[in-house]
């Protein structure tokens, strides 16, 4: 067996962006911050002031001195469950507009390098990142900042209010607090951590893997495949359930460490004050209240492992989310220059000179310098040996992929011109068009949503569905998950109509006839070449399968880059 070495986790650098998105700013987290801190303040007030008023009571004094602890307990009381109940309000508001504003940004950095710049990335990798991984940021402010500062104000206070009354009770807390939460963490760490760190992966190849055995299972079981597909993903599931009793595990391991801790600071208190009692310097109520403290304030403190757990599993999805999205645009794709040039008016002819191009992380090119002419009109064929260059040709010519060499459409350098800019003159229809799961009307209403239902069926009777749509029930039939109800030559068809609708100048077929029996191929690129005659548009068609001449204008041979 051969070792695989794991890709480095992105440097500290890398995730700093990621992790300042999600959380929020401090103007609108510290309203949270500070409505936690009293929330968790109330509760260890609540436990203290009753201590001392039950213990007051059992010594019967006038009612007059119990007065203001009886109105104490109240008012903590309804204050822990009022600023507990305001603080999730605040606190997950300024979450989610960070958690939105993150999402926005996330989707922002993956549209310019989107399609090709994510070659590499795994669908289930991108799926995972958009929404588990994204979700979970939403942890560092409601479950990493919020129970630290918490934790560290009140517990602070506590110390301090705790040395008023008994200096050496309050040692007993400070060192049992910092004992309990050292041991807690420590065992959260070894018990955890790693299973933390492994759940994020584990869930996306799982996603990964549950995508690829869903979308190709037909392929998978016709060649006997789908048993072993079926058992890798049950293994996955498997190994991701594991890891996740185990975080479960560690942090029940956890809390009983933590209820440990806060009965023994419970004896250890009650030992190390005996003396001032004796001595008459405390009194027995001011005892109850010193005995009980360590029980309300381990509560508090105990949120901290778990907010280590938290930190781990939001510093996993953060790296995640640097490692999918790139931070910076590779230089294999374009972007946008910043004064660019308007296309309206351009002729919608293109004109290359010395084209050629690499994939992104790429040594060598895959496309040798081509030059080609393609004015309203022409109908040019591309042809040449598997790993000639034309689908990279393609997608230069939708400005996936930056290019070296000279490209103008319309007389004009694309670098000049937006991307998106030139997608709405060069449409590209590739070899498996992605049909959306909604009706016919709606696959095709996007290319142009103002098009009525009569220029709909216009659209379908040029690329020769319209008895097919018919034969459905109309515009309103669905074409299933990924057009699963539909053939691969109706879904080309599909896509062809999508590009007529939205009347671009330019077309560029790939492989129109890779999924159509070669004894249909003939017909279906007469029915898609005849559909783009006469009205002047310019159609580069990239096929395999021969052409009839009196379809195409000249032909051009594409040759492997050296």
């Amino acid at each position: 067996m051969t070792a695989t070495s794991q890709p480095a986790p992105p440097a500290a650098a890398s995730i700093r962006p990621v992790l300042r998105a999600a959380q929020p700013p401090l103007r609108a987290a510290a309203p949270a911050l500070l409505l936690g801190a009293l929330a968790a303040g109330s509760s260890v007030a609540l436990l203290a002031t009753a201590s001392w008023l039950i213990a007051r009571a059992a010594e019967q004094p006038p009612i007059l001195f119990l007065g203001m602890s009886i109105v104490g307990v109240r008012a903590f009381a309804i204050g822990r469950a009022v600023f507990r109940y305001l603080e999730r309000v605040v606190g997950h508001d300024a979450a989610f507009r960070a958690l939105a504003g993150l999402r926005v940004s996330v989707f922002r950095r993956l549209l310019p390098v989107a399609p090709d710049g994510l070659r590499g990335t795994r669908s289930g990798d991108v799926l995972t990142t958009l929404v588990r991984d994204v979700d979970t940021l939403q942890d560092l402010p409601l479950r990493v900042v919020q129970p630290l500062v918490s934790a560290a104000i009140v517990a602070g206070l506590a110390v301090v209010g705790v040395a008023w009354l008994s200096p050496v009770a309050a040692a007993v807390l400070l060192v049992g607090l910092i004992a309990t939460t050292a041991a807690a963490t420590a065992v959260l760490s070894a018990l955890s951590r790693d299973a933390e760190r492994r759940i994020a992966p584990l869930r996306a190849e799982l996603a990964d893997a549950v995508l690829e055995y869903l979308a190709r299972w037909e392929t998978l079981r016709a060649f006997g495949a789908d048993a072993a597909r079926r058992e890798r993903v049950l293994d996955l599931d498997a190994r991701l359930r594991r890891a996740q009793s185990r975080q479960s595990a560690a942090q029940g391991s956890v809390a009983a460490l933590v209820t440990l801790g806060g009965g023994g600071m419970l004896v250890a208190t009650l030992l190390v004050v005996q003396p001032e009692l004796a001595a008459g310097a405390l009194t027995g109520p001011e005892l109850a209240l010193l005995v009980l403290v360590p029980l309300a304030i381990v509560e508090v403190v105990g949120a901290l492992p778990a907010a280590l757990g938290a930190w781990w599993r939001v510093r996993a999805s953060a790296e995640r989310v640097a490692d999918v999205v790139p931070e910076s645009v590779p230089v294999e794709i374009p972007v946008a220059p910043q004064q660019p040039v308007s296309i309206e008016g351009l002729e919608p002819s293109i004109r290359l000179r010395g084209v050629s191009a690499r994939w992104p992380g790429a040594a060598r090119p895959a496309l040798a310098p081509l030059d080609l002419d393609l004015r309203p009109g022409d109908r040019v064929v591309l042809h040449g040996p598997s790993g000639a260059g034309k689908t990279t040709l393609a997608h230069v010519l939708v400005r996936f992929l930056e290019h070296e060499g000279r490209y103008e459409l319309g007389g004009v350098d694309v670098r000049r011109l937006h991307p998106d800019d030139v997608r709405r003159r060069v449409v590209l229809l590739e070899q498996q068009p992605h049909l959306f799961d909604e009706s016919i009307r709606q696959n095709l209403l996007f290319a142009r949503d103002t098009a009525t239902d009569a220029e709909l069926l216009a659209v379908l009777e040029r690329v020769g569905l319209a008895e097919w749509v018919a034969e459905r029930g109309g515009l309103d039939a669905p074409v299933g998950e990924r057009g699963r109800l539909v053939s691969g030559g109706q879904a080309q068809r599909l896509a062809l109509a999508r590009g007529l609708l939205c009347e671009a100048p330019v077309l560029v077929l790939d492989e129109p006839t890779a999924n159509v029996d070669p004894e249909r191929a003939e017909a279906v690129l007469e029915q898609l070449l005849g559909a783009a005659i006469g009205d002047d548009r310019a159609v580069l068609v990239i096929s395999h399968a021969p052409v009839p001449s009196h379809l195409v204008t000249r032909r051009v041979r594409l040759e492997p880059a050296p």
